[in-house]
């Protein structure tokens, strides 16, 4: 009588032998992934730049109320300053989104498939 440990190794080789038969079988969609991530990120994206321009609208409309509200000419230069960097935040996330489109015009498709 045999030891199951001894079947192990015959049982492995054969699973092994039957899933690159499955993998090597099956059809590949190369094309189906590539547009599903694209499509992904590009959701992505969208809910980001949206998220990006409400918080930076809200963010520069509280600099703007406290330059044209405040007293203190301390809290204006802050608030001037931090509306810089809102804006410029802002016109980077914008830019790598643009870059990123003009990007994908420029690389084939063909590179991607199979």
């Amino acid at each position: 009588m045999t030891k199951w440990t001894e079947k192990v190794p015959g049982f492995l080789g054969r699973f092994y032998t039957v899933f690159l038969m499955t993998v090597a079988m099956s059809q590949t969609a190369y094309a189906d992934i590539f547009d599903t991530a694209k499509t992904a990120m590009q959701k992505v994206y969208t809910d980001v730049a949206g998220l990006a321009t409400v918080a930076a609208v809200v963010c520069a409309a509280v600099c703007l109320f406290l330059m044209n509200f405040s007293r203190s000419g301390k809290t204006v230069d802050e608030s001037r300053s931090w509306l810089k960097r809102i804006i410029v935040c802002w016109a980077a996330l914008m830019t790598l989104g643009a870059i990123v489109t003009y990007m994908e015009s420029i690389i084939p498709k063909s590179m991607f498939s199979p």
